[in-house]
């Protein structure tokens, strides 16, 4: 794209975008908003709180409760180690999961149901 182009189409957005703006700023919900929030900061600032001294104050189990942005622990129990035992060569091999490389090498020379009978733990 030309840079002429794209002069051209940014413009165009932000024409657009003016617009919406100039929509909104005559809005009579929107400047019930800004009037409300103008006064309560001002009632916070007057007696000396902040929003989480509200928020506390109204509803006293919200800090106790976990934020949503918090990921959740993993309720799934841990793997166990298996250990392998290959009879031929005597190798033993610890793993919690199929991805291993010695174990992946042996299930393509013997098979994976003969490896598999090889489980010791």
């Amino acid at each position: 794209m030309s840079k002429l182009a794209e002069f051209r189409q940014l413009e165009k957005h932000l024409a657009e975008q003016l617009e919406a703006l100039e929509a909104l700023k005559g809005d009579a919900g929107l400047k019930k908003e800004i009037e409300f929030e103008n006064k309560l900061r001002a009632l916070l600032a007057e007696y000396g709180y902040s929003l989480k001294d509200v928020i506390n104050l109204l509803d006293p189990q919200s800090s106790r409760r976990a934020p949503a942005a918090e990921p959740q622990t993993s309720t799934r129990k841990p793997r166990q180690v298996k250990v392998y035992k290959n009879p031929h060569s005597g190798e033993v091999v610890e793993t919690k999961g199929g991805n291993h490389k010695t174990l992946k090498e042996w299930k393509a020379e013997h098979g994976s149901a003969t490896v598999e009978s090889w489980l010791t733990k």
